[in-house]
């Protein structure tokens, strides 16, 4: 296969996933962050892997933009953030622990808690909105494949309907851009460099 097919084929795939999203879901999931936002609440996000340094960069892109541009600051955390403390909850308690532990002392009722996980049956990501529903969070679960457990428990659901964990990732990618300039209000960054240079 040539690159040129591999990658033809690839944007195929992506491109007739994206054409199968529930975009009413995806909206809907939107607004429940925006709505937990405009109401002071935490936005917390957790995955494991690829889908960690996605949860990552959400809280990245939305704290900075979403604080800057909107009416208010934007209360985002994740999870993944002090390394210190998942390492010591997967050595003393254990690694399916990591995020309920902290979700046990991190999360008030009201917030928003975003859990990505392309198989959907991460023990540690299942786990951890088990949790955050008892504590009384809104739940968006992102996932891929079949969904697995954690589009059945999550109380909103973004699913990439694909057996292909890239395309799932890349579709759990573009909600997060999705959300953030829903809550910019369309608006796009421009930064000191490119204003030099227009």
């Amino acid at each position: 296969m040539s690159a040129l097919t591999a990658s033809h084929n690839y944007f195929s795939k992506l491109k007739q996933t994206i054409d199968q999203i529930d975009t009413d879901a995806v909206d809907h999931c939107v607004g429940v962050i925006r709505k937990g936002w405009e109401d002071g609440r935490q936005i917390i996000t957790l995955g494991n892997g690829g889908s960690a340094v996605t949860a990552l960069h959400f809280i990245t892109d939305w704290s900075k933009m979403i604080s800057a541009h909107g009416n208010k600051p934007f209360r985002g955390r994740s999870l993944l953030d002090n390394i210190g403390m998942i390492t010591a909850y997967a050595n003393d308690v254990s690694y399916a622990d990591i995020f309920s532990e902290q979700m046990k002392h991190t999360a008030e009722p009201g917030d928003v808690v975003v859990a990505i996980s392309g198989s959907g049956n991460s023990e540690n990501i299942i786990r951890a909105v088990d949790c955050a529903n008892a504590i009384g969070c809104e739940t968006i679960g992102l996932c891929g494949f079949n969904g697995g457990r954690l589009r059945q428990i999550a109380k909103h659901v973004v699913w990439a309907n694909i057996d292909d964990m890239q395309i799932s990732e890349d579709i759990h990618a573009i909600f997060g851009h999705v959300v953030m300039q829903v809550l910019c209000g369309g608006i796009r960054q421009v930064t000191p460099r490119q204003k030099e240079a227009a």
